[in-house]
């Protein structure tokens, strides 16, 4: 009870020192704004002429920011959220990535791990509202436009329209029963994948898999095989100016023929050559994926790995050496330039691209898991660390929900010589004339720029 007491009355004690401190700033300068800094129970920075408000408590656990229509609420890795008043939108992480929720005025949308998913469309007009929900892939419900309402509970029964690339799915005791309807073709399915047929406008086949099936429509393509995969034969875009017929024994031979592509295959991987006509350029694999060469008017591959491989193409160039060890890649335009390096995939990666219109560059240099260096296309700089995940998967969640928990250190400066840079998490600095706090530094040439770039 001591204990509680005694932690309510240094909050008080701080957000009363903030308050006087504030209320001091903008008493004597409205536009200059105001940083207060208590690292790491308190940080408090503004400013008015920019609509720009930061509060952040216990280091990154707890984040409150109100920038112009953007307001921000986030309880560290708990929950972030970033609102619009003036939109009516909102966008909220929880625990991310498990789940997210977005709201607009037309469409609201939940999902948990992609799995669970609940979506209301056309809000603004009831009359045509839609909505769907599923637990993939236990519970399904919808509307479809054209076939209107359907439900799944799998594995028991269900319908499910124009979803998962087909336009109807018809199922009963799955996999004893199913059937699906796309362009007009059905197809039923008995103890899936094992038997099933196929029905539509001058089209049948069958199938008793894995020992043969075969499959045809009239005038547009005709298929077999037996004992797949090691037998089978193809006859597709009969109804075009590329029909191609294939056929394969495998892994003995493998033959593809059609008047823009012809190709072979013996003792696959082994050998094997592509003339690719309608690309005009010219493959031989010796040993697939890792011995080959291509020969084009806009490609030309030379690949001989892990120890070498350089991908060239009209502006695109692409090397390995002794792969996976490193990695260039280099992109070429009028327009535009990029220069990749990476040393084992993620352990070290450095992108730096040019804008020629402009002369705008965008730079990030990353070491996993010591240090992530950013600058962006306005000259913002900034270097984080540790970075034990941000080199692997640069996402804005990441950056926004757990970054700020694990980092010891970040500074951001900019090319006006604006500068700020923490320790824990937190960027503290000082308002003009007072002392810094303990493990914490600020300058700057102006103050307004500064307290936002720090944020």
């Amino acid at each position: 009870m001591r204990i509680t007491i005694s932690a309510i009355a240094v909050i008080l004690i701080i957000l009363s020192s903030v308050t006087a401190s504030v209320a001091e700033g903008e008493d004597a300068n409205a536009e200059a704004g105001t940083i207060f800094t208590l690292w790491p129970l308190l940080d408090y920075r503004d400013s008015p002429k920019d609509g720009f408000r930061n509060i952040s408590m216990l280091g990154p656990l707890f984040k409150f920011q109100h920038n112009k229509e953007d307001h921000d609420t986030a309880v560290r890795p708990l929950f972030y959220q970033t609102t619009n008043r003036h939109n009516k939108t909102s966008s909220a992480d929880y625990l991310y990535p498990l789940a997210s929720r977005d709201v607009s005025p037309e469409v609201t949308t939940f999902q948990f791990l992609k799995l669970v998913q609940s979506n209301s469309y056309r809000k603004d007009e009831p009359e045509q509202q839609e909505k769907d929900a599923m637990f993939f892939p236990f519970y399904i419900s919808g509307k479809s436009e054209k076939y209107g309402p359907y439900t799944s509970v799998f594995p028991f029964y269900g319908d499910i329209y124009e979803r998962f690339w087909r336009d109807e799915y018809h199922y009963v005791l799955f996999p004893l029963y199913g059937r699906t309807v796309k362009k007009g073709t059905t197809t039923r399915n008995y103890l899936y994948p094992f038997f099933s047929t196929v029905e539509g406008e001058r089209e049948k086949g069958f199938q008793f898999w894995p020992l043969y099936g075969q499959a045809s429509k009239e005038g547009a393509y005709s298929k077999r095989f037996a004992l797949w995969p090691i037998f089978s034969t193809e006859s597709s875009r009969l109804n075009t100016d590329n029909p191609t017929h294939k056929v394969a024994v495998l892994p003995l031979y493998a033959a593809t023929d059609s008047p823009q592509k012809i190709s072979r295959s013996y003792f696959w991987p082994f050998f094997g050559y592509t003339d690719d006509i309608a690309r005009d350029q010219h493959e031989i694999d010796y040993f697939w994926p890792f011995w080959l060469t291509v020969r084009g008017s806009t490609r030309n591959v030379t690949s001989v790995l892990p120890f070498y491989s350089v991908d060239r193409g009209r502006e695109s160039l692409k090397r390995w050496y002794m792969w996976p060890l490193l990695k260039r890649e280099e992109i070429s335009s009028s327009s535009y330039s990029q220069h990749l390096d990476r040393i084992l995939f993620f352990l070290y990666t450095d992108s730096r691209e040019t804008w020629a219109k402009d002369g705008s560059e965008r730079q990030r240099t990353a070491l996993w898991p010591l240090f992530v260096y950013k600058k962006d296309i306005r000259g913002v700089m900034s270097l984080s660390v540790p970075a034990p995940v941000e080199p692997i998967f640069d996402r804005d969640g990441i950056e926004k929900n757990w970054a700020p928990l694990w980092r010891i250190y970040q500074q951001r400066w900019s090319e006006t010589g604006d500068s700020a840079y923490p320790l824990f998490g937190t960027f503290t600095g000082m308002r003009s004339g007072m002392k810094p706090w303990p493990m914490s530094c600020f300058r700057s040439s102006n103050f307004r720029q500064t307290a936002r770039v720090a944020i």
